[in-house]
């Protein structure tokens, strides 16, 4: 694992951030099968998801600091071996309760692959370069929700709900094996930081006080909130409203894990030619204008394709956005990436903890909720933006490095 062979190192710390993904979307075919067999209703089973939110959010907030104090394989180490426990033991939950738990857990253990791997990016790289691999690793994990559905649509056309969450075991036992045999650790220990309890606070003070830092921040997590009402949203929406099976669900969510490649490589064709800055702007324009769109679809109940055409555009949006703003807010923070990190992933879940149940609140059959949350988080993105990012004229790094080439 190293610099010379970007593609590869890539494939190795997207194989950890497809934690994520994978937590979330696998079992999204499978909702209305986990409604029958639980007993409960669709709010209920959205609360699963936003138990998993809590868990990556919660989870990257322990597992980025500690990774900061004992570098990044021993943390990572722990995580996979909790994420397949947790994985297995939700295959086996007996009532929706013990689901919502586990799932709570095994979101808490994803979280460490998905804030450590964006670590060890800020441990190799910064600038431009930082800009061009972070897209090249967005770019390659997002293969991830394009085959999560997939996979998950694949594995209970021949068994039930739970053998997802058996497959998921497997994943964690996978990635131990190659958090044990194949990562090396990016951190040496003279750059590790104090393991004091009011140092790793005053850390998170630094960063939240730090307002272009948070104005990034947040315009991450807010579109994320999006994202994750989209997740929460379009597996009844999509079934129950326009009456699509499973797989043509898993096949309609993963045209939009092709989107977001296509937004990472434009950000990796853009890097160094023009501003970050302007690339973002770019985005957060490109999210405000087709949320109008689904807006509108929902409210007219348009046809189906009326609705995937504005989402697809929705979440390209997301991957123009996604690798800049982790660029320009971790520029200055490699002394304490990990905390940094664990801030920018942390965000997204706790604002999509929030929006994944409300798009379920008017029922299986109404999708006039989650087109309102798609307009509303789109429409904060840029007002947030415009308040704490657009005033800063500080000339980045990155785009000291595009004026002089």
């Amino acid at each position: 694992m190293n610099k010379k062979n970007p593609v590869r190192f890539a494939l190795l710390l997207a194989a950890f951030s497809a934690l994520g993904p994978f937590t979330f979307d696998m079992y999204l075919p499978a909702f209305p099968q986990l409604t029958e067999f639980f007993g409960t209703s669709a709010s209920a089973i959205q609360v699963s998801i936003t138990a998993c939110l809590l868990g990556v959010g919660v989870g990257q907030i322990v597992m980025g600091p500690l990774s900061d104090v004992h570098g990044r394989r021993k943390p990572l180490w722990i995580a996979t071996i909790v994420y397949a426990l947790a994985s297995f033991g939700c295959a086996l939950s007996p009532n929706i309760a013990t689901f919502i738990a586990l799932r709570f857990l095994q979101g808490f253990a994803a979280s460490a692959g998905m804030v450590i791997s964006r670590a060890i990016v800020r441990d190799q790289y910064s600038g431009v370069e930082l800009t061009k691999f972070f897209s090249l690793l967005t770019m390659i994990g997002n293969l991830a929700p394009l085959l999560a559905p997939i996979a998950g649509s694949a594995v209970i056309s021949f068994t039930s709900w739970n053998g997802v969450f058996v497959f998921l075991g497997f994943l964690g036992i996978f990635l131990t094996s190659i958090t044990t045999w194949k990562l090396k650790e990016t951190l040496p220990v003279e750059k590790r930081v104090s393991s004091n309890f009011t140092e790793l606070l005053r850390n998170f003070k630094t960063l939240i006080q730090n307002r272009t830092f948070m104005g990034y921040a947040l315009a991450q997590g807010i579109m994320m909130a999006g994202i994750f009402a989209y997740i929460s949203g379009t597996p009844f929406i999509y079934q129950k409203i326009y009456g699509v099976s499973p797989q043509v669900f898993a096949f309609l969510f993963a045209m939009n894990g092709i989107s977001l490649i296509i937004g990472a490589q434009t950000v990796r064709r853009l890097a160094g030619r023009i501003p970050e800055r302007r690339i973002l702007l770019i985005g957060m324009s490109l999210a405000f204008i087709t949320s109008i769109a689904v807006l509108i679809v929902v409210l007219s109940h348009g046809p189906l394709y009326s609705l995937v055409i504005p989402l697809f555009l929705f979440v390209a949006s997301l991957g123009l956005i996604g690798p800049v703003t982790f660029t320009l807010a971790m520029e200055s923070q490699g002394h304490i990436a990990g905390s940094a990190a664990a801030l920018l992933g942390v965000l997204p879940f706790l604002l999509g903890s929030i929006t994944s149940p409300l798009v379920g609140i008017a029922g299986e059959y109404s999708a006039i909720p989650f087109g309102v949350i798609i307009f509303t988080t789109s429409s904060l993105a840029i007002i947030n933006y415009a308040i704490l990012v657009k005033r800063d004229k500080t000339v980045t790094p990155s785009e000291k490095q595009v004026l002089n080439h």
